[in-house]
């Protein structure tokens, strides 16, 4: 099921750039469904059931508590708005794929934190506090992949369209202190999740890690190429590289150690 879904994924997100209109946003809620099935879907296979609800409960739940008080209060973001009846029903004035997209983009980035985070040979506190840190730093820079395009779409505007990182002044800098902010308590409620929860029962990570893979440079790819937007490309390349890049080197010297006996 995870591998049929992550296919579908990679196909709908495809034709994302070579959309328009209603189209475009029918596909935006079908990246989302798709992405959230995937991810959901394999925590169930390898985790267990109650796990991948907790999954949920957790990014989602404390996704959607967060964007009602970020447009309510302007924190911990910025003050922002969602366009009117663009991505399907909603919830004070959120759309609901929003809170879904969260447990469908940030499910790959746990899982890959997890694999950087990792030492056999600190406590396990040394080795949750990198998980955290990186899980943090990954879901930074997955949205200045995110929040780029969809803004560029006008699924949402911000206030303060002049206080932003160089070549996205639209999105200000508080935006992405919000979301470490959030990260970071999702990422500890979901420490305790693994706490009160077995291990894994089955440890293939092939299709998270391959769906970070594709999120990282699929994104850079579309950004500079298909989307005219050459600025985030280079800062999520660079934000979500901080992951990408050591996964990729891990990955290289195992195949190393592996064809060398």
């Amino acid at each position: 099921m995870p591998a049929v879904t992550a296919l579908a994924l990679v196909l709908v997100q495809i034709a994302y750039p070579l959309s328009a209109g209603v189209a475009r946003d029918r596909i935006t809620v079908a990246v989302v469904v798709l992405s959230a099935a995937t991810a959901l879907s394999h925590a169930a296979t390898t985790r267990g059931v109650r796990w991948a609800v907790g999954f949920f409960v957790v990014v989602s739940g404390l996704g959607l508590t967060a964007e009602i008080v970020g447009t309510v209060t302007g924190f911990p973001f910025g003050s922002y708005a969602y366009a009117v009846d663009r991505l399907g029903p909603a919830f004070a004035d959120v759309p609901l794929a929003v809170p879904l997209a969260w447990t469908g983009g940030l499910y790959p980035i746990w899982v890959v934190a997890g694999m950087l985070g990792s030492d056999r040979a600190d406590p396990p506190i040394g080795s949750n506090v990198r998980r955290i840190g990186l899980f943090a730093v990954g879901a930074v820079g997955w949205d200045l992949f995110l929040d780029p395009q969809m803004v560029t779409d006008g699924q949402w505007t911000w206030s303060v369209t002049d206080a932003g990182l160089p070549g996205l002044p639209e999105i200000p800098y508080t935006n992405y202190l919000g979301w470490a902010l959030v990260a970071v308590i999702m990422a500890v409620l979901l420490t305790l999740l693994d706490r009160l929860l077995a291990p894994p029962h089955d440890p293939s990570v092939a299709i998270p890690v391959a769906v970070f893979g594709w999120t990282w440079l699929g994104s850079t790819l579309a950004h500079a190429v298909f989307l005219g937007l050459p600025a985030s490309a280079i800062w999520g390349f660079a934000g979500l590289g901080l992951l990408g890049i050591p996964l990729f080197l891990r990955a290289r010297a195992e195949t190393a150690r592996v064809l060398t006996g």
